[in-house]
C-alpha cells in the first residue's frame, strides 16, 4: 500500500479497526464488534464494498459468501495520517505537536519524563 492514500471517513475507520483488531471476517460477523445502535448488514456490507474499491480490503470466497480481510496495515496507516495531521494542523513541526498535547491534554509530570525519554533514546 503506498503513503498515497484516500482519506477514510470515521464509519470506515471503525471497520478498519474490526478487521485490524479481529482479522477476517464476513460482513454479519462484523456486526457482532460494532457498538450500539448497529448500523443494519446493508450499510455495512457497502462500507466494507467500498473499502474494497479503495484497496483496503480484499476478500476470499468461501461457500457462498466472503470473508473480507484487511490490506492495509493499522501501523501503514497510523504513520500516515500522523504526517497528515502534523502537515495540516501543526505546519509540519513536531514541536508544534507536542506542545499542542503538553498543553491540550493534562499530561501529567511521568508522561512528560516518557517523552523525554523516548526522544533521548531516539539521539
Amino acid at each position: 500500500m503506498s503513503d498515497k492514500r484516500v482519506q477514510l471517513t470515521n464509519k470506515e475507520e471503525e471497520i478498519m479497526r474490526v478487521f485490524w483488531n479481529n482479522g477476517p471476517l464476513f460482513v454479519k460477523e462484523i456486526l457482532e464488534f460494532l457498538p450500539e445502535p448497529k448500523p443494519h448488514v446493508n450499510t455495512v456490507s457497502t462500507v466494507v464494498r467500498v473499502l474494497e474499491g479503495k484497496g483496503y480490503v480484499g476478500h476470499e470466497k468461501v461457500g457462498g459468501s466472503y470473508r473480507y480481510h484487511a490490506l492495509l496495515e493499522k501501523d501503514s496507516y497510523r504513520k500516515s495520517t500522523l504526517r497528515d495531521m502534523l502537515r495540516n494542523y501543526f505546519d509540519n513541526s513536531l514541536k508544534n505537536m507536542v506542545s499542542a498535547l503538553v498543553e491540550e491534554e493534562d499530561l501529567s509530570g511521568d508522561d512528560i519524563k516518557e517523552f523525554i525519554d523516548i526522544i533521548e533514546k531516539r539521539k
